[in-house]
């Protein structure tokens, strides 16, 4: 339903209402799920979690959770490629597992749930281009789609990664960001040159079906990658004030550096946005991604109140431009019926424009910041990245 409008065939007719479809749907596989469960459900499932606009978080997380026990019940998390079964019947469990396995991953990361699949449960390989598309004379589009889709499989093993030390409550895995960085920087390299140049650079290069989603998801990653950086700096930092000796001053600043890192991070996303066109608006979105909008503005904003020391300085600062370009951004994309960005618009559309109200009266520009006011204009009824995750994300609580 969501596509309906990019096929020539259906967009010459009338669309049916998609809630009234939705909700005939739900029932049929909430049926099915109780009664006789099997493949078709999967792939049932994963169309209904995948569906647009993101609405339903506790109902997308408890179908995902009946998916995986149901993969697990019909072992497709082992390798089948000496079954005595049909290849065809070989390569679509595999297909399943691994669409599974990414809606796990990105849900985690989305819901601040930790993920229900664990690396060693599993033994099945990811399959090849020529398995999924044949050669790649057959369709080169296909082909170069089929390698964005895979390229963002192997992205989603390294969020895995990730999301290991995230609900690691014991803190005994000695990874750090530094460790990741390098795993990032593998799986750039692993991709081909083609692929690689559209993803690190974007632009006019997103043309493959698929590859603004999996740049998008990259940028994501790199923010969170540098949100950890500087949260890394910060408990340092607040531990050498703990431990320095009474009388003795100690330079408790974060290094700017850290800031900029983070806020260029957050800008490549906002490009991305602004240099979308109806092709990519067109295109396979993972609705997962909304809490990327979500996060990056919040991130921006708070960004702002921590580096600028006076009222002026936050309506001039870089960070809340930024914030506000997303913005706009998004909501001009969603006149043309994108909704990828909907919950960044309900957030903080108005906390945008509020904060930058209250920042620009004649006479505040030398007024310091007073960061608990302000502040109000950040609270959200929706929770996202940053509220899931307090331990990690709450970089900017004031004491």
């Amino acid at each position: 339903m969501t596509y309906w409008a990019q096929s020539p065939r259906l967009a010459v007719q009338h669309r049916p209402d998609t809630r009234f479809i939705w909700n005939q749907t739900n029932d049929a596989l909430y049926s099915e799920i109780h009664l006789s469960p099997g493949i078709s459900t999967l792939l049932a499932i994963l169309l209904n979690i995948a569906g647009r606009p993101l609405t339903s978080i506790i109902g997308n997380g408890l179908l995902l959770g009946s998916a995986i026990s149901l993969c697990h019940s019909l072992g497709l998390n082992r390798d089948s490629s000496d079954w005595d079964i049909p290849e065809a019947e070989k390569l679509l469990r595999t297909k399943i597992w691994w669409a599974i396995f990414v809606y796990d991953k990105w849900s985690s990361l989305a819901y601040g749930t930790p993920p229900q699949l664990r690396s060693g449960q599993y033994d099945v390989s990811i399959p090849s281009l020529e398995q999924l598309c044949g050669p790649p004379a057959a369709n080169p589009v296909d082909y170069e789609a089929t390698s964005v889709y895979l390229a963002f499989v192997s992205l989603s093993r390294f969020l895995d990664r990730y999301l290991e030390h995230i609900y690691d409550l014991d803190k005994a895995l000695p990874t750090g960001p530094c460790d990741l960085e390098v795993l990032l920087t593998q799986w750039e390299d692993s991709l081909d040159p083609s692929l690689r140049r559209r993803i690190i650079r974007g632009g006019d290069r997103l043309d493959i079906p698929g590859s603004a989603n999996l740049r998008l998801a990259y940028l994501y990653i790199k923010l969170l990658l540098r949100k950890w950086e500087l949260d890394a700096e910060k408990a340092a930092s607040a531990a050498a004030a703990v431990d320095a000796a009474p009388g003795h001053a100690t330079s408790s600043s974060i290094p700017m550096r850290c800031y900029l890192e983070v806020r260029r991070a957050a800008e490549e996303i906002v490009l991305l946005v602004q240099e979308l066109k109806a092709p990519q608006l067109g295109d396979y979105w993972l609705p997962l991604l909304t809490f990327a909008f979500t996060s990056t503005p919040k991130f921006l904003l708070r960004c702002a109140l921590e580096t600028e020391n006076t009222i002026g300085g936050i309506a001039q600062s870089m960070s809340l431009k930024l914030a506000r370009d997303l913005v706009d951004a998004l909501r001009g994309h969603r006149q043309r019926g994108w909704d990828v960005g909907d919950l960044c618009i309900a957030q903080y559309s108005d906390v945008v424009e509020k904060l930058a109200a209250s920042t620009s009266g004649a006479g505040l520009a030398e007024q310091p910041v007073d960061v608990p006011e302000l502040q109000e204009y950040l609270s959200t009824s929706v929770p996202d990245i940053d509220e899931l995750f307090p331990s990690l994300w709450d970089m900017f609580g004031t004491t």
